[in-house]
Formats: C-alpha cells, structure tokens, sequence
C-alpha cells in the first residue's frame, strides 16, 4: 500500500489476526508507555490489554490492521464503524511515514468521512491529524473517558479535503 518511493515503502500492511494479539497488544503498551507525558498510561494492565485486542482481531464489526516491516509488527490501526478508535506506532519509528499509510488506509476504508478522539494533551498527535485534513469538532474535560483526561474529538470528511 505505501509508494514504491517513499519512506515507508517496505512496510506490509494486511488485516490482523487473532495471532497477533499478543504483539498488538504490546506495540499498544509500548506506545504509549514511550507517549508519555503527552498521553496518559493506560489504566489497564497488559493482561486486560492482550484480551482485548483478541477480542477486536475477532469481533466482525473491528477491523484491525498490522504494518510490519521485515514481519515485525510498527504498527497498528483499528477500526470501528466511522471511527478511527486506535493508531500506535512503535516507539522510535514515528516520523517516518508509517502512520501516514495507516491513515491513508482508514481514509480510504472510511470515504464517507471518520472521527477520532486525541487527548488534549497529546500534541504531536493532533498536528498530525490536523495534516491529515481532520479538524476539531469538539473538547471535553474527560470526565467520560478512562484516563479522565481532556480530550479532543476530531473528525475527517472527504469534502472537506479542498479546504486544507
């Protein structure tokens, strides 16, 4: 899926599988354990974690994708429904292009348009989303998410993409 040309074009990225679980699960600990401060630490342990992302591998209605670079697992997208509800890049491979493909993919799985959630606190993350053509819709004080953490709901429509 990613240009022959450029700085993710030996990335595979295929649907994941319940084999998988197990490295999604860590990849997603990983992540966001290396995000911190600019995300909070998830408030679920690693083994809550690993059967959750089973669970999403299984479950019809979640689509979960894996980018692997030489089979090792970079990164991971799910998708549910319209929204975007998770992109992690493995520790020390941001920056390169891996996260472009995985929205690209979303983008292209989702042309009726796709939401998000970012904490506020999470800079870089909405930099890279506002790039991507995904705008602000609304912030909460998160009192209604896990971590109870401000956060931004951003939003991506496809007739928007002239706007940027």
């Amino acid at each position: 899926m990613p240009s022959e040309d450029g700085p993710a074009a030996d990335l595979t990225v295929r649907p994941a599988d319940a084999d998988d679980a197990e490295a999604l699960a860590t990849l997603f600990t990983d992540a966001r354990e290396a995000a911190y401060p600019s995300m909070p630490r998830p408030v679920h342990p690693p083994a809550d974690v690993r059967r959750w992302f089973r669970s999403r591998v299984e479950d019809e209605d979640a689509e979960v994708w894996l980018a692997e670079r030489d089979a090792v697992p970079v990164a991971v997208l799910l998708l549910e429904d319209s929204w975007l509800h998770s992109l992690y890049v493995a520790p020390g491979l941001t920056g390169q292009g891996i996260g472009t493909v995985l929205v690209d993919l979303a983008k292209s799985l989702r042309p009726g348009g796709i939401g998000l959630w970012v904490f506020e606190s999470n800079q870089g993350a909405q930099r890279f989303y506002r790039r991507h053509g995904f705008r602000v819709v609304r912030r909460t004080d998160g009192s209604e998410n896990e971590e109870k953490e401000p956060d931004i709901e951003m939003a991506w429509r496809r007739d928007r993409e002239d706007e940027r």
